[in-house]
């Protein structure tokens, strides 16, 4: 299946009003992976390895740890509701801080206070071959990039649609997999998918808007560099109506990446796109080497991406990879599966660093993606989508800025405002399939920030350092003080053993994958990239 040609986005809300076809609006899945620094009650990164408490970074399910040794990644499972999905969150986090021994999680996009480079450890994930190949991968990362970059925390969004819709949407389109190969349902789906992604592309600028939490940082995040941010307070930099300095090229000493286009028109297109970067030898790249005079890996290769998951996108097209394979093997082979939005600030405000209201906008938002049509995009189409979101994450709030829509401008509010009114037959379509109005709900939350900036968290944020007069870190770690307190209740007995046993499990498995370890990490590797 080459092309998609999909049913208008009232004709698809219509397929909504069957009674058969209602519940599957009630059936989209969801799951979270939200990361946080470890720092010490002064708002310092920590020095001190992963908490044995927490279980294994190779191998845990739910707490592990992404660049850095202090950087804490929560991952939830895939839940049918965003309040079991926060809920599990919470429980993520009240077993962590019992096991921190006096730190905090820092609640906040922008990192806590760092004392250089050397200051961030890189994770540690044991002596397998497979952590081995995680921990030379951040070295990499770390000759590329530089440590403090990967010291930024986010929050990454799977979604994904219910098995029953394709067949209802499927047919609707005009598509019957019985023409076709076994293979066609899986294209079908992917290529629906891409449709949503690149709908994604189009209008990610108003997520930027609506919940960008990161338009300060402390100073340290950045000495020595330069930038172009105004200076608030002694040791805080930001940018006046910024929304997302996370979302920028802030934190980017190294712009390799630049001219990479992955194509995202279909699984195909993508896959070889994205698998030339991971081929693609870089001089600078050639020039650090691979490893260093005592033979330990400075890097995995000297191609543009090591591997595919270096590559830095706002959204990703995923596949669960199986018995070995890389994540661009299972998605080639296999076919999209959920989607991870990845452009989500954590919150500072919110103990977890996101509610449920955003949870709820997210699946409206990533839904109406999945509906509205969506033709593929050209080169120029991709620098004005490029343009819009740079736009929105450097000067969002600013008064009467203007965004390019199609071949005329128009006002972010104005454009954001129109963008909510068609997502709301969706939101009540919704609401009716759950039996409440949180969708509703949500949608007119989101409405009233484009009536008034002042109520998005990055207008807050700024509006309290200047109020104030603290510091990004301080404010920062006050939250961070606030939010331990209110993450402080025990948990019921039943399910703290339930998580102690997760973790000894988790320790127990990484040593199993160690003893089972044969072949020479060398070999391993070659293997590996060879895939």
């Amino acid at each position: 299946m080459t092309t998609l040609s999909q049913i208008s986005y009232q004709n698809a809300l219509a397929l909504f009003d069957q009674p058969q076809n209602l519940d599957l609006l009630n059936r989209i899945q969801r799951g979270i992976e939200k990361e946080g620094l470890r720092c010490s009650a002064q708002g310092v990164i920590s020095q001190k390895p992963h908490p044995k408490g927490l279980g294994s970074t190779l191998t845990h399910p739910s707490i592990t740890t992404d660049y850095s040794e202090a950087l804490l990644e929560f991952i939830t499972p895939v839940f049918a509701s965003a309040h079991e999905a926060l809920a599990y969150l919470n429980i993520a986090h009240r077993f962590a801080y019992k096991q921190l021994d006096g730190e905090l999680i820092w609640p906040a996009s922008m990192p806590c206070i760092l004392q250089g480079e050397m200051s961030i450890p890189i994770a540690w994930y044991g002596t397998s071959n497979t952590g081995r190949l995680k921990h030379a991968y951040r070295h990499g990362l770390w000759h590329r990039y530089g440590r403090i970059m990967q010291t930024i925390s986010g929050i990454h969004y799977n979604f994904s649609m219910p098995d029953a819709l394709w067949p209802v949407l499927a047919k609707a389109d005009g598509f019957d997999p019985a023409d076709d190969n076994p293979r066609a349902m899986q294209n079908y789906i992917s290529a629906r998918y891409f449709a949503q992604i690149r709908n994604f592309r189009r209008y990610s600028w108003l997520l930027m808007y609506l919940f960008g939490a990161s338009p300060a940082v402390c100073e340290s995040f950045l000495a020595g560099r330069d930038h172009k941010l105004d200076r608030i307070n002694d040791h805080t930099l930001y940018a006046p109506y910024a929304t997302s300095l996370r979302m920028s090229d802030l934190g980017y000493q190294n712009n390799a990446q630049d001219g990479l286009r992955v194509c995202h028109n279909s699984v195909t297109t993508y896959v070889e796109t994205l698998g030339r970067a991971i081929k693609d030898p870089i001089q600078a790249y050639e020039q650090i080497g691979v490893r260093d005079t005592q033979g330990d890996y400075l890097q995995l290769n000297t191609n543009l991406l090591q591997i595919e998951n270096e590559y830095y996108s706002d959204i990703r097209p995923k596949r669960v990879a199986r018995h070995g394979e890389k994540p661009l093997q299972a998605l080639a082979r296999y076919g999209v599966e959920y989607i991870e939005v990845r452009c989500t600030d954590v919150n500072p405000f919110l103990p977890e660093g996101i509610d449920v209201p955003q949870m709820h906008f997210m699946d409206l938002f990533l839904t109406w993606c999945l509906l509205e049509p969506s033709a593929d995009i050209d080169d120029n189409e991709f620098l004005r989508n490029k343009r819009n979101l740079h736009k929105a994450v450097m000067e969002g709030r600013r008064p009467g800025l203007m965004l390019e829509r199609g071949d005329k401008d128009e006002s972010l509010q104005q454009w954001g405002l129109d963008l909510i009114e068609l997502m709301r037959p969706l939101a009540a379509a919704m609401d009716k399939a759950a039996g409440t109005v949180f969708h509703t709900d949500a949608l007119n939350q989101q409405r009233l920030k484009l009536l008034d900036a002042e109520l998005t968290p990055s207008a807050r944020i700024v509006r309290h350092l200047k109020e104030s007069g603290d510091e990004f870190s301080d404010m920062t770690l006050a939250l961070a003080g606030q939010h331990r307190k209110t993450l402080a209740e025990d948990l019921a007995p039943g399910v703290y053993r339930e998580w102690q046993q997760m973790a000894r499990d988790s320790l127990q498995e990484q040593e199993d994958i160690e003893a089972a370890d044969t072949q020479s990490f060398d070999d391993f590797l070659q293997e590996y990239l060879a895939k």
